[in-house]
């Protein structure tokens, strides 16, 4: 199984909101201090320490901070949707509302293991421990009778494979309702309406999330900024901060 494509992250103080995004993969988190918020559509998770939370693929949501002058200090892990299909011998698994927090001793034990694992890269390690952590997550779930795919943007296809494909680029609300034919202000409207979050947010973290893949413990992040069309280095590290938590220098750190 391609375990490289298990990753986690710890913050250990987290001060900063993170706005309306989405992960491609499921988005497990052990808080240990503090109070989680996640917003959905149309209720709000909170999730204290010793709870794990957790956000399926393509799930639109946002953390607000209950309390900035508190501190929230929590580990995730993201799984692809295909490892724990595989893991749980082709079966596709949800967690909705009723079972998306999870305070169990076996499981948090489990989810420990699995990080430490991933510290120390140990494959056949990482392997045992995941196969124990999908299984025990398993419980908590229902089953899923479609797979997890891109968020829907109905009329506004052509629109995102445009923008995935010119990543890189600069983007015009302007030029992309054009293509739209439609005002840049039904457009906004309407792209919100289809995936939650507006066009410049969602381009911003597109960019983001394809800058986070490729960079390296070699890599110059002020050329990647430039690259990614961002102002300057201190602009790219803001916005990257906003969505995965912490700074780009101190993720390429983490690297080592």
């Amino acid at each position: 199984m391609p375990f490289h494509k298990l990753e986690y992250i710890s913050i250990e103080n987290q001060t900063n909101e993170f706005p309306k995004h989405f992960h491609e993969t499921f988005c497990i988190s052990l808080i240990h201090k503090g109070t989680e918020q996640i917003d959905f559509d149309k209720h709000s998770l909170f999730s204290e320490a010793g709870i794990i939370s957790i956000t399926n693929p393509y799930e639109v949501h946002s953390n607000p901070l209950i309390d900035k002058t508190l501190c929230l200090k929590f580990d995730t892990i993201y799984v692809p949707n295909e490892l724990m299909k595989k893991a749980l011998n082709g079966k596709n698994i949800k967690f909705t509302n009723g079972n998306r927090k999870i305070k169990s001793k076996k499981t948090t034990r489990l989810f420990l293991a699995l990080k430490d694992a991933l510290d120390a890269t140990d494959i056949e390690t990482i392997d045992s421990h995941f196969h124990q952590l999908a299984k025990a997550l398993e419980k908590f779930s229902d089953e899923s009778t479609t797979d997890y795919s891109y968020i829907d943007f109905k009329n506004f296809a052509n629109i995102n494979n445009y923008i995935e494909n010119h990543i890189q680029e600069k983007f015009h609300l302007e030029e992309l309702s054009k293509m739209a034919h439609i005002n840049k202000y039904g457009f906004s409207k309407k792209f919100k309406t289809y995936t939650g979050m507006t066009p410049m947010n969602y381009i911003l973290m597109r960019k983001v999330f394809s800058s986070k893949k490729i960079i390296k413990n070699t890599t110059n992040l002020t050329d990647l900024a430039y690259l990614y069309n961002f102002t300057d280095l201190a602009h790219y590290s803001k916005t990257f901060k906003r969505f995965i938590g912490t700074s780009p220098k101190d993720y390429k750190n983490s690297l080592l």
